[in-house]
């Protein structure tokens, strides 16, 4: 039996340190670690286990049968992220470049399984060349097994892909339906067809990066969440993540003891936020002002700035908030800032994550481009995710809601289980201004003097509709609020929220927006 388990321990041994020391030299050469490199950064010390190490494929045929490495290019497995279970898969580049074969992708469909039988968050680590050509339509159907998984765990387990080196062809699609994507600078692309084929259909030559670069992806298409600068900052910052989220939809995200008090008065709210409505400012300094230890993890930073959506903590509990930007766009919404917030609402309601929705908004973006883009059927998202949303909801009007743009934004009459506002907020049908100029039209253009009567005008307007206690007369905010308690205020909103139960119609699911 030792000499049985000396065996043993020596084929593991070359399973893990791959084909060669020479593929591990040029993995490294392309500014790339090793798959195992990669798990011991994501994994607590000590704790990942592997499975079907010595897995090999079967196939024959164009040489296939004189190279049968162990692994088959991907390892599999589970281990311990801050204590808890978290399942993954990791494309080793050295075999075979990472491609999909039928053994590689059975050892994917057996983790995913695994994972969602386990209740646990699963992490795709991709680095691979796509299917494996010499394995035909095999490989294609070992997809289709990898996407049918991967939405049947929608909304049961927190999915992140990690896109490391190539991701391209049908393998884009699989991060494509995961929560989260991350992208590493310089070393990952994702895409359709590659800068070739794009060529030899359409003339234009692009490189790699330029294509399906983390850059493009992380500030262009929105398709990569999270875009790092190598992958140990990658892997950490998807370990923090994972200390946000729940295992799974039956649970609460955890909760950490947090040495801010929290009933700490933010004096600083004071004067971060103008109260000229035209005058811009970062919502980042706000929502870092309020939560505990001034710490957040945003997604989707580079790409639709003007609506900001973030994880945070309060009192030690987890939240989503979802603020407009006035640094960028003056905050209104728009095609990108509707399909971003509105993803981001979906899964905190999917992983029982309380949303807060800071509310600063003109209005939808106008213009011909909006209009033909589908913004009537890209913001209806926005709104559908909102109502559908059965999590505790907490509305917080900081100054301007105008518009549609403010009943998308979680008002009380979608859903909202409170709404707060400051003491210079302005909600209205629109801006005084405009608002003069359309129910005032006639009577400005026939005055002696049309600018005294159009100032004499926005005034009034302003002074009837528009002063900060009008919604909350009639019932539209449960109350206003001095800004440096917002912390406090948030805090005891969430507490008598926390066993909220709303339940929902008896259906097979809704028919939203696409």
């Amino acid at each position: 039996m030792r000499s049985n388990v000396a065996e043993l321990r020596e084929a593991r041994a070359m399973a893990r340190e791959g084909p060669s020391a020479a593929a591990t030299e040029r993995q490294h050469a392309r500014g790339k670690l090793t798959v195992h490199e990669r798990i011991d950064l994501l994994f607590d010390p000590g704790t990942f286990r592997e499975i079907e190490q010595l897995r090999r494929h079967r196939a024959s045929g164009f040489g296939l049968e004189d190279k049968r490495p162990a692994t088959d290019g991907v390892v599999t497995g589970w281990g311990k992220v801050m204590g808890r279970t978290v399942f993954v898969f990791a494309h080793d580049f050295r075999i075979f470049g990472g491609s999909l074969g039928e053994a590689h992708a059975q050892k994917i469909h057996k983790v995913m399984d695994l994972a969602e039988a386990a209740g646990a968050p699963l992490v795709a680590l991709n680095d691979g060349a796509g299917a494996r050509i010499q394995e035909g339509v095999t490989a294609l159907a070992g997809y289709g097994g990898i996407f049918r998984r991967t939405v049947r765990a929608s909304g049961v387990i927190p999915r992140i892909s990690v896109i490391l080196g190539p991701c391209a062809g049908g393998a884009a699609y699989a991060p494509a339906l995961t929560d989260f994507v991350f992208m590493v600078s310089d070393t990952a692309q994702m895409y359709i067809t590659g800068p070739d084929v794009v060529k030899s259909v359409t003339g234009e030559s692009i490189t790699h990066e330029q294509l399906g670069g983390a850059d493009v992806h992380g500030s262009v298409s929105g398709a990569a969440t999270i875009v790092c600068a190598d992958e140990r900052e990658c892997l950490e910052d998807v370990r923090h993540l994972l200390s946000l989220l729940p295992s799974n939809n039956r649970e609460l995200p955890p909760v950490e003891p947090s040495g801010d008090p929290p009933d700490r008065r933010c004096e600083a709210l004071l004067d971060l936020v103008p109260p000229d409505a035209r005058q811009s400012y970062d919502m980042r300094a706000v929502i870092a002002e309020f939560v505990d230890d001034g710490d957040f993890f945003e997604i989707h930073s580079r790409w639709a700035p003007n609506i900001v959506c973030a994880f945070a903590r309060l009192a030690g509990q987890v939240v989503g908030i979802v603020g407009n930007q006035p640094a960028a766009l003056a905050g209104v919404l728009d095609i990108h800032a509707s399909e971003k917030a509105a993803r981001f609402v979906q899964f905190c309601d999917a992983f029982n994550i309380p949303l807060v929705t800071l509310v600063d908004v003109p209005g939808f973006l106008p213009g011909k481009d909006q209009e033909y883009d589908g913004i009537i059927r890209h913001g209806a998202k926005l709104l559908y995710a909102y109502c559908d949303a059965t999590v505790p909801r907490i509305q917080v009007i900081l100054r301007k809601a105008y518009g549609g743009a403010y009943i998308v934004m979680d008002s009380r009459s979608v859903g909202a289980d409170l709404s707060f506002a400051w003491p210079a907020n302005e909600i209205a049908v629109m801006g005084a201004e405009g608002a003069a100029n359309v129910v005032f039209r006639r009577e400005i253009a026939a005055a002696p003097d049309p600018d005294e009567a159009r100032r004499q005008r926005i005034k009034e307007y302003r002074q009837e509709l528009m002063h900060p206690y009008y919604a909350a007369e009639r019932g539209l905010v449960d109350d206003v609020i001095d800004p440096a308690d917002t912390r406090a205020v948030l805090v005891d909103a969430l507490a008598m929220l926390a066993a909220k139960d709303a339940p929902t119609p008896s259906r097979k699911h809704g028919n939203q927006p696409m």
